[in-house]
């Protein structure tokens, strides 16, 4: 069967609720992977969601991080987390598993809805955190598919992470921050051993992005950055038959509903 599945770090769905499901409506979309949520599970607003035809699966903790997958194709066998997640914890606190992951099977494809940590800063003890969740995600990733070749898995989300040069605006903006490090992109490229980025053969750079900070009119300068992806297994990837970066939504403005993301949404067509 067709399926559209995309991702979006949607930066609060209590504020962008009706922005989203209007989205989802209008681009036909089977599978949403959202990130950022910003809510508890009990705060999430489903009814939304449900009215239009879509079941949904969440997980947050506080007003930080969390991720949700909404789907009208089947949502099963929903897992909090991957095995081996790294926790975090700071100033002494107690480390927790934060709501970064979230798995779900939708219409036979297994989609994780994956917020990756920020990093904050190199010399910042969550950049060693990123380097470590990115780390445990590789190996448990490549254990799926050790197990099992034929398995039909999407890995979908914000990354944090720009891999080329030309997924930024200006590298030297960039200079000796998170999100560009050598590290990072290994980290990343190592995942990219197993699974493919099945989104940028349809949408290639350079000046192609998914996020524009709110500030400095970054958006209407064209400032952004490339971090927001959708990696597929080695049988998913071959079904990939469209892919698009869907920039408008960051617009805001009249015949627009509510205030946009400082991301755009990501979708791909399989068949």
């Amino acid at each position: 069967m067709a399926l559209r599945v995309a991702t979006w770090n949607v930066n609060s769905i209590r504020t962008r609720v009706d922005r989203v499901v209007d989205w989802l409506q209008r681009a036909d979309v089977d599978v949403l992977a959202m990130q950022e949520t910003k809510c508890t599970d009990d705060k999430f607003p489903t009814m939304p969601f449900a009215a239009a035809g879509y079941e949904v699966a969440h997980v947050g903790y506080d007003q930080w991080n969390g991720v949700a997958i909404a789907s009208r194709v089947g949502l099963d066998d929903v897992a909090v987390g991957f095995p081996g997640q790294p926790a975090w914890g700071k100033d002494g606190a107690a480390a927790r598993t934060e709501a970064r992951a979230l798995g779900a099977t939708c219409a036979g494809v297994r989609v994780w809805s994956l917020y990756v940590p920020n990093g904050r800063a190199v010399d910042d003890p969550h950049y060693r955190y990123k380097l470590q969740w990115l780390a445990a995600l590789r190996d448990c990733a490549e254990s799926w598919i050790q197990r099992q070749p034929e398995a039909q898995i999407a890995l979908v989300g914000d990354w944090n992470i720009a891999p080329t040069d030309e997924d930024v605006w200006d590298m030297e903006f960039f200079r000796d921050s998170t999100h560009v490090t050598e590290s990072e992109r290994q980290a990343f490229g190592a995942i990219e051993t197993t699974f493919s980025d099945v989104v940028r053969p349809f949408v290639p750079g350079p000046e192609v992005y998914t996020y524009w900070d709110y500030t400095q009119l970054r958006f209407p300068k064209r400032q952004g950055m490339r971090i927001d992806f959708i990696l597929a297994s080695p049988a998913l990837a071959p079904r990939v038959v469209n892919a698009e970066i869907v920039r408008d939504e960051r617009k805001s403005g009249k015949n627009r509903i509510g205030s946009p993301s400082d991301h755009a949404p990501v979708f791909i067509d399989i068949k």
